[in-house]
């Protein structure tokens, strides 16, 4: 039977995408069109960047028994690219997620389910199995390289400001009255968001970093900031801890896992909240490992 059959357990299964259709992989970066693009530029009235990423180093935090080694033993390198030029390379051994500022793509997550004919299936992003995916030298289907490019319109939601904190308490779940008072102290309503803006959470935990501290149980958005962001249509989502404890849940399987939402973890919002910039031009391009479950990059703000 097919997997994208009705099952017992998934009453409404969440395949084919209602929007994208039953081949998509791209998920919510398909609202990214020429016409998204150009009205987010209309954003920019300063042009000063704003790096929202971590630089990638040996000494950041690692969820687990993850590793990020950069090697460059011998300085130069090599000298043969003809008189006098010398030339450098390095290795970099590393996973890919949970490695400082990192992207969660199409197959990072998925669920096993019963089906009606009493198989259990692992399901993912638009009800592609694990046997549809897995290669040992990459995914077949849904891997990160289907992402489209973000340049859209990006809109910092201060939770940490609405609730009058530096940084929200570990474990703290955000209601959706929670984004509205941040949302009303920035001066943004709600009706100006618009399909495809990436919607990222300040929780204050940027504060943290290098600290292993924001490898715990960190704040996160609850079901229904979930249901919300998804009536929005929001393209991605972000904030500045990793999705850990009671709210993994909601961002991995309502946001990414049924609705293609993508999530980018571990961001810095330190030099947006200096100068109150609450909406601005987003970049973030994952990079194209083909058949790899996310991707670190390099999100940057333009005022």
């Amino acid at each position: 039977m097919s997997v994208r059959a009705q099952t017992p357990t998934e009453i409404e299964p969440w395949w084919p995408h209602p929007l994208w259709g039953a081949n998509d992989q791209a998920g919510g970066s398909n609202w990214i069109t020429p016409a998204k693009i150009l009205s987010s530029l209309a954003t920019v009235q300063t042009g000063k960047v704003y790096e929202l990423g971590y630089p990638y180093e040996a000494t950041m935090p690692l969820v687990g028994n993850r590793k990020f080694e950069l090697t460059l033993p011998l300085l130069p390198s090599g000298d043969s690219l003809g008189p006098d030029l010398v030339y450098n390379v390095e290795t970099v051994t590393s996973q890919i997620g949970q490695v400082g500022t990192q992207f969660d793509g199409p197959g990072h997550i998925g669920k096993r389910i019963t089906m009606i004919d009493g198989s259990t299936q692992d399901v993912y992003y638009n009800g592609v199995t694990s046997e549809e995916m897995e290669s040992p030298t990459g995914l077949r289907k849904n891997g990160v390289e289907q992402v489209k490019p973000y340049i859209t319109t990006g809109i910092l939601i201060d939770i940490a400001a609405a609730k009058e904190v530096a940084s929200l308490p570990a474990g703290y779940v955000v209601t959706l009255e929670d984004v509205q008072e941040a949302l009303q102290r920035q001066g943004i309503a709600e009706e100006d968001i618009q399909p495809g803006d990436a919607l990222l959470f300040n929780f204050g935990w940027w504060r943290k970093w290098p600290d292993p501290v924001v490898l715990g149980n960190g704040p996160g958005i609850g079901e229904e900031v979930a249901n919300w962001v998804i009536e929005k249509q929001a393209s991605m989502v972000g904030s500045d801890v990793i999705t850990d404890e009671a709210t993994a849940w909601v961002v991995h399987h309502r946001l990414m896992l049924q609705h293609g939402i993508w999530n980018l973890e571990f961001m810095n919002f330190e030099k947006l909240l200096a100068d109150q910039l609450y909406r601005f031009l987003f970049i973030f391009t994952p990079l194209r490992f083909k058949g790899a479950t996310g991707s670190p990059g390099r999100p940057i703000a333009i005022g």
